[in-house]
């Protein structure tokens, strides 16, 4: 499913369920290139277009990108024409490109935990239909972020993360009680940590449960294997660093 594309620059990792569209999962390899050598870098003159990424909810649409003549604040981005390549940064938040097979429109999101409490997938997939995509034509590829086996969070970033994806949780909701919910749901996005204040929680496949409660299909989405975290070789981590250095994604429409 994830493969490695190697150039004279460096690494990036492509996904089978985007076969069709030029994309890329970039790694620290590129630190420092500007984005139009990474588009470049996907075989493409494609137009590479950026937000301000502030871990809210708001969907950008790539005219108004390319209208406004300072960068607009948001956490994901829109195909609105051909050839224009969106692109996404982090460092452990997870980075989900996304391809309609039917009309050739893409989108690009960055969800940390505080994306995905707000629901900014599922925000972008509404501005998608808005435009005339169809959830059942959707694939959509999640990179390299931090997995759950490692990712310590308080218990209110759990909660909140909980009811996005389960009914009932509030902000007094015991440890236990959440815990045995979120992993009844999926055994892989949650672990016990050893500070009882505490979880681990892997918000790549809340993001994943997200999209199965929308309605799309297992098939339809992919989870890359990588952890910035644990894989220090290829990524950078916030959390293993503590330093403001990212690697990007970007995905190419080819909207007619």
């Amino acid at each position: 499913m994830w493969h490695w594309q190697t150039t004279d620059l460096g690494r990036f990792l492509t996904c089978n369920l985007l076969q069709g569209f030029s994309h890329g999962f970039f790694t620290r390899d590129w630190q420092g290139q500007e984005l139009n050598t990474l588009t470049a870098a996907l075989g493409t003159t494609a137009t590479p277009l950026r937000t301000q990424q502030v871990h809210g909810d708001r969907v950008a649409l790539a005219a108004d990108v390319l209208a406004s003549d300072e960068r607009l604040e948001a956490d994901a981005l829109v195909a609105t024409g051909p050839d224009q390549a969106l692109w996404v940064c982090s460092a452990d938040c997870v980075p989900l490109l996304i391809a309609d097979g039917a009309s050739g429109r893409v989108a690009a999101i960055h969800a940390g935990w505080r994306g995905t409490a707000v629901e900014v997938t599922k925000a972008t997939l509404k501005q998608m239909q808005a435009l005339g995509s169809d959830l059942a034509n959707l694939r959509i590829a999640m990179g390299p972020a931090i997995r759950g086996e490692v990712y310590q969070v308080g218990l209110n970033v759990a909660r909140a993360l909980g009811q996005t994806i389960l009914e009932g949780v509030t902000d007094t909701t015991e440890r236990e009680e959440l815990y045995e919910r979120l992993a009844a749901l999926d055994p892989a996005v949650v672990f016990l940590d050893p500070d009882p204040e505490r979880l681990r929680l892997d918000v790549a496949r809340v993001n994943r449960l997200q999209l199965l409660q929308l309605g799309l299909r297992d098939e339809q989405i992919a989870l890359c294997p990588h952890c910035t975290f644990r894989d220090a070789e290829f990524f950078f981590s916030y959390r293993r660093e503590r330093l403001k250095q990212v690697q990007w994604s970007g995905i190419v429409s080819r909207l007619a």
